[in-house]
């Protein structure tokens, strides 16, 4: 920062187009981590994108889905299991919004997906999760937000030949 300040440059970080990008965007990442087929937006508001949805080749268990994440994030995740009887049913169909999108978890339920994947929780995340019946996972803001850095820096370097480098700073949120 003190380079660009001495420099009289100016810096704008924001990052909405990298979280919904259809390749290199965060959702589209945690999609293909996770092996969701049939990918799609989940809303048709703008940005397109913010929140996804798809399927699962195999069904899970809620239990089984937050193993896997903790071992792919190597980080370990919230998972609330909702209460109704759907609760001990397998789940196939998923809904996510990396980072701070756990605002989207009605629009998921409405939507048919029997679990919601987020970065961050709220405290009214987990009643809603209890009323509309559908399972919740908190996998970290960082932890979900991270891989699509790391395609849009693999893209970079093959693109324009140029090195690049991540560097994971661990953050617990």
């Amino acid at each position: 920062m003190q380079t660009l300040l001495q420099h009289d440059i100016n810096l704008l970080a924001y990052h909405l187009p990298l979280d919904v990008h259809p390749v290199q965007g965060n959702n589209a990442q945690l999609g293909a981590l996770l092996g969701v087929q049939n990918i799609r937006p989940l809303l048709s508001v703008e940005p397109e994108g913010v929140v996804q949805q798809g399927e699962l080749s195999t069904a899970l268990s809620p239990a089984q889905l937050a193993a896997k994440l903790e071992t792919w994030l190597k980080r370990p995740v919230l998972l609330h299991q909702a209460t109704l009887p759907a609760a001990d049913s397998l789940v196939s169909k998923l809904a996510w919004c990396t980072g701070g999108g756990q605002s989207y978890i009605e629009q998921a339920a409405a939507a048919g997906a029997q679990l919601f994947i987020s970065g961050e929780v709220s405290e009214q995340t987990i009643h809603v999760s209890r009323e509309l019946g559908i399972h919740f996972i908190a996998a970290g803001h960082h932890a979900t937000e991270r891989y699509g850095v790391k395609a849009l820096g693999e893209l970079i370097a093959q693109q324009f030949g140029l090195e690049v480098q991540f560097i994971d700073i661990d953050n617990p949120a």
